[in-house]
């Protein structure tokens, strides 16, 4: 591992007027990057997959979250569960991919069985070529390393390290923002769920979303209809921050229908929409009749993958004769987000000008992103003052 670099973070914590942004370093050292897998990533609450993508009992997928290889599994009792992917026995890579488990999870190497809540459940020949138990051998001991999760908005997170908050407290300013799309939401099928890669530090792209200042020279199509004049920026300190739009167009078939609505909306989102980071690698954006989430997962220091999925109001099979619209959205948004690209890349590669400061923030178009950047600073100087 590259030896982590002690930044010097103390001009981000300032207020926006005098801040700067954070160090070089941030983006460009392994041993940074290190430094906030830790702080900022294992330490909080993030986000690893879909619960969409385990619909099923049995239904397991592996992911590999900052080097650390994980298991989701949907239990019999239609819960989600999240294990290191790895036997208690010799540590190997239990499930390598996505599958549906048929009896228990099975070691590949030897064996080893365990119970889709993670019990150990078989250990063949354990004790000799004829024998499955020994005496050194206690099953209550040896499940599977579960780790701590919470499923809200199909989004399945993570807690690590084991010691932040309930979820529930932790998301609450979120939950509370957002309360009235604590309902059912349907995916919109294989058309609404799409990846991007980009050669960026994931940071960049949490960055990117939390503010329009850059809506009217990266998304000319979407400033027509909504532009940066009809946004408003959102902060919730050391929570999430983003914007909204006072205006909201929703998308139409030739025919003119659209798609159904949320039940129960107040009349805010008659006309308006908006798009949190949620920190510290989940961005969201909710409208009148669909909502998407993308999960940022940090390959490494110059990698990030993006994961998109939209849901509706109804299931696809519902509104049928929506279906080229569902697709038409699933386009227009990947249009959307594939605009990004180039500005977080080439951010990226600014951060290697030896000469960059952190830069200056705009009191008032960047306060989102300088609400980001001293979140991200106050969880690595917490976990220095700790270790």
């Amino acid at each position: 591992m590259s030896e982590i670099p002690l930044t010097n973070i103390d001009a981000v914590l300032k207020p926006i007027e005098s801040a700067k942004g954070l160090p070089n370093e941030h983006y460009t050292s392994d041993g940074v990057f290190q430094e906030e897998k830790q702080a900022v990533l294992f330490n909080n609450w993030s986000a690893i997959g879909f619960a969409k993508d385990i619909p099923e009992a049995g239904d397991a997928k592996p992911t590999n979250f900052v080097g650390m290889p994980l298991l989701m599994v949907r239990d019999d009792k239609d819960g989600v569960n999240v294990f290191q992917n790895t036997c208690r026995h010799r540590g190997t890579i239990l499930v390598k991919e996505p599958t549906k488990i048929i009896g228990a999870i099975r070691c590949p190497y030897h064996s080893w069985c365990y119970k889709l809540n993670g019990e150990l459940c078989a250990t063949p020949m354990v004790g000799g070529p004829e024998k499955n138990t020994h005496e050194a051998i206690n099953y209550d001991e040896l499940g599977l390393f579960t780790i701590r999760s919470y499923v809200w908005q199909d989004i399945i997170f993570v807690n690590i390290s084991n010691d932040a908050p309930e979820f529930r407290d932790y998301a609450a300013k979120a939950i509370e923002r957002w309360g009235e799309f604590e309902k059912p939401l349907h995916h919109g099928g294989q058309s609404s769920s799409f990846w991007l890669s980009l050669n960026t530090n994931w940071k960049l792209a949490v960055e990117n979303y939390c503010e329009s200042y850059h809506l009217p020279w990266v998304h000319p199509e979407l400033n027509i209809t909504s532009k940066i004049e009809d946004h408003y920026d959102i902060e919730e300190p050391g929570h999430f921050s983003g914007q909204g739009s006072h205006v909201y167009t929703q998308m139409k078939a030739e025919n003119g229908d659209v798609f159904p609505d949320f039940d129960g909306l107040s009349s805010q989102w008659d006309t308006g929409s908006e798009y949190l980071s949620f920190y510290p690698n989940v961005l969201l954006g909710a409208h009148r009749d669909h909502v998407y989430a993308i999960i940022i997962d940090p390959i490494s220091t110059h990698k990030t993958k993006e994961y998109v999925s939209i849901y509706y109001a109804q299931k696809p099979e519902e509104m049928s004769s929506l279906g080229a619209l569902i697709d038409a959205n699933a386009k227009f948004w990947k249009m959307v987000f594939l605009e990004d690209v180039g500005v977080v890349e080439g951010m990226q590669s600014g951060r290697h000008g030896l000469l960059f400061d952190g830069g200056k923030f705009s009191p008032a178009m960047d306060r989102p992103t300088h609400c980001f950047h001293h979140w991200v600073a106050t969880q690595v100087n917490k976990a220095r003052k700790s270790s």
